[in-house]
């Protein structure tokens, strides 16, 4: 019993130093990484960033343990004799044959969990029977089983330091669901890591690290199945393992509630990227009322009807002056296209020469926020025009699709609506949505083998996509309907890898500034191109962004990482001008509509700033934070109904600059809670109503 318990412990105190050491060195990585912007931590955030966060670590090895013991649990000569030996192959060739002839519910589940399942069953009852009927191979069998284990361990631990490592890299944050994704479209994420990472010699360094660590770790255990054989360790140990998991649940839970520090670096850092992962795994929707601050639902009502002017929410009926103009509508968001990159907002690196012209040729909005860091929420923002739900963007919700759309609403009048994607449109389940809505998809398995010059695993290039764009809608015109085109660009994304010869930085570098640059060159062929087709004249053009190339700062919701371009031009009939009040992305597109006079019932929270009362406010959001900005002040919403306020403090080095607010606007916070929890509440209604 005594040797058992040592051989448990010890394994687990091995497993846990571990833990610890990969964390530590993490953190202190991670500090030092280009992401980590602001190192002011007062001296307590110095201390938890390091004692918190060992322990989070500490409690997160525990719990990670708990498949080890399991099967340390299950190495027993017990389970060979008879009756229960023969039951239980007798049972495990039921379920293969189950799983070959039947309908069970991993049927449902297609092809590929069928076979993983079979393979799985299928080599537990081939083993067993081997173990059953060859008790000599069962002590080799344990052995082997024990090094596959503690070495799967380690380089786990190991493979997730780097992970992290590289996740910080790109988005300044522990594991999100920007993570939880990747595990969903892995042959997209797979190969946007081979085609980003020197991913071969990474591997190889880990598999060394993972043999070395492992065997001077756990090499000096051998004939376990010695130890493990004794009678009685398992009514003592697993009560006690359970009683600690326990325990160390209820830390994690309780340090997730007390990071609250205003520098969001500081709470990040001493979290564990396992337990994030794990959060925003179960954490794909929050429901609003459960965890944010709010209001009751009649003083929400009053403030929508004062707000918007209809009889119902945000309801509202659209009569412009003057008449009604039936134009091509073409928008085009650009992948991650921050403001930083133009010229026009600081930027000294003429990356985008083309997108700095189109800024003087129509209607350019100087203090536009985006809604969120995803592409799924500037899709989000400009197809259904809501502030961003918490939790998943509404998109990635096939059930909570019912909200009316862009498209819809141009569809009643006539318009042909499409969507063109150059990836495939299965990614972030926008074939699904845009597809439920009535667009007609064109992505990448719409290409001709010769209409695809260059592609990378995201998908075509832009200038692909674009010249796709101009057959189509060359095609389309000529049937005299007008037509509504929403073009989402891929090639301003890791890798970014692009054709060769078309601009300075070549695609070698695989760099941020080239996959801008060629990203504003591909616009601007697309410019040329069009303004040779007929139809050009008769077009208006929508310019702008999904979202910012980067969500990393400060504070949880950095308004310069929100900041993105966009421009509306339309030859002889919009002027060359600058709007310099802040707007939500949301409201491009009721703004282009109410500059062709358009009629319509409106169900959007956007406005039409020029022809409704407007009342200068932004939505910026996380999957968790919901931000709102209004006038001078910031509120943002978080879960456990924690509300914070930030005074827009501007100066000429940084315009978008914050300083926390010591007292709370009361009248500014409820007004975020009123649009926040009606936009969860219209969302949950369509849903129903569907």
């Amino acid at each position: 019993m005594q040797r058992t318990f040592g051989l448990v412990t010890g394994l687990f105190g091995r497993m846990a130093a571990l833990t610890l050491v990969v964390g530590l060195l993490l953190r202190i990585a991670l500090l030092f990484n280009e992401q980590t912007l602001d190192l002011g931590f007062t001296c307590g955030e110095w201390i938890a960033l390091f004692l918190c966060g060992a322990l989070n670590d500490l409690c997160v090895a525990l719990l990670g343990f708990a498949p080890l013991l399991l099967w340390l649990a299950s190495v027993t000569e017990r389970k060979y004799r008879r009756p229960q030996g023969p039951l239980l192959l007798g049972l495990l060739l039921a379920l293969l044959l189950l799983l070959f002839f039947g309908d069970t519910i991993v049927h449902q589940y297609g092809n590929a969990a069928l076979r993983v399942a079979r393979i799985v069953v299928g080599y537990w009852a081939a083993s067993f029977a081997l173990r059953l009927f060859v008790p000599r191979l069962r002590p080799w069998w344990t052995r082997t089983w024990f090094v596959l284990l503690t070495a799967l361990y380690v380089g786990a631990i190991l493979f997730d330091g780097v992970a992290e490592y590289l996740f910080w890299s790109e988005f300044g944050v522990r594991y999100n669901f920007i993570a939880v994704d990747y595990l969903v479209y892995t042959h997209e994420v797979v190969g946007n890591i081979v085609e980003s990472y020197p991913v071969v010699p990474l591997a190889a360094a880990l598999i060394v690290a993972t043999l070395v660590v492992r065997q001077l770790l756990f090499g000096r255990y051998r004939r376990i199945e010695e130890a493990l054989g004794q009678r009685g360790w398992r009514r003592r140990i697993l009560p006690l393992y359970a009683a600690a998991a326990l325990v160390a649940c209820g830390l994690l839970h309780l340090d997730r509630r007390c990071r609250t520090s205003p520098n969001t670096y500081a709470n990040e850092l001493r979290a564990n990227g396992a337990e994030c992962f794990c959060d925003a795994f179960f954490k794909n929707e929050l429901d609003y009322d459960r965890f944010y601050p709010t209001l009751p639902r009649a003083d929400i009502e009053r403030f929508l009807r004062a707000r918007y002017g209809g009889e119902a929410g945000v309801r509202r009926t659209i009569r412009p002056a003057g008449e009604e103009l039936r134009r091509n509508i073409v928008l085009i968001s650009m992948e991650s296209m921050s403001a930083s990159f133009l010229e026009r907002y600081g930027n000294t690196q003429h990356l985008t020469p083309v997108l700095d012209s189109l800024c003087g040729c129509g209607l350019l909005f100087d203090r536009l926020y985006a809604t969120g860091n995803r592409t799924v929420r500037g899709l989000e923002a400009l197809t259904l025009s809501l502030p961003p739900a918490a939790g998943q963007s509404l998109i990635k919700r096939p059930q909570r699709t019912a909200c009316t759309s862009v498209g819809e609403i141009l569809a009643d009048k006539g318009y042909q609506v499409l969507y063109f994607y150059g990836g495939k449109s299965y990614f972030d389940n926008m074939g699904a949505f845009f597809g439920g809505k009535g667009y007609r998809i064109v992505d990448q398995s719409c290409y001709a083998p010769d209409e695809i010059r260059f592609s990378n695993i995201w998908g075509v290039s832009d200038e692909d996509a674009y010249r796709k764009a101009i057959r189509t809608l060359d095609t389309l015109a000529r049937g005299g309907r007008p037509f509504f085109a929403h073009l989402m660009t891929v090639s301003n994304h890791r890798p970014y890898t692009y054709p060769e010869g078309r601009i300075a930085i070549p695609p070698s570098a695989k760099s941020r500034a080239g996959g801008v640059m060629y990203s504003d060159y591909a616009l601007g062929e697309f410019f040329r191109a069009a303004a040779r087709e007929p139809w050009f004249g008769q077009t208006v053009f929508l310019v702008t962004a999904d979202h910012c190339a980067s969500s990393a700062g400060k504070t949880e919701l950095p308004l310069a990482n929100y900041h993105i371009p966009a421009v509306i031009i339309a030859p002889g009939l919009v002027e060359p001008q600058v709007e310099r009040r802040i707007v939500s992305q949301i409201d491009l597109v009721p703004t282009l509509l109410g500059l062709l006079g358009m009629r319509y019932e409106s169900p959007f929270y956007g406005r039409d700033i020029y022809h409704e009362p407007y009342v200068e406010r932004a939505f910026v959001a996380t999957y968790r934070d919901l931000g709102c900005i209004e006038g001078d002040r910031l509120t943002v919403l978080s879960p456990v109904g924690r509300i914070e306020q930030y005074a827009l403090r501007p100066t000429a080095d940084d315009p978008h600059r914050t300083e926390p607010c010591a007292t709370i606007d009361s009248v500014r916070a409820a007004h975020a809670m009123a649009y926040y929890r009606s936009a969860a509440l219209l969302a949950k209604e369509a849903a129903d109503a569907r």
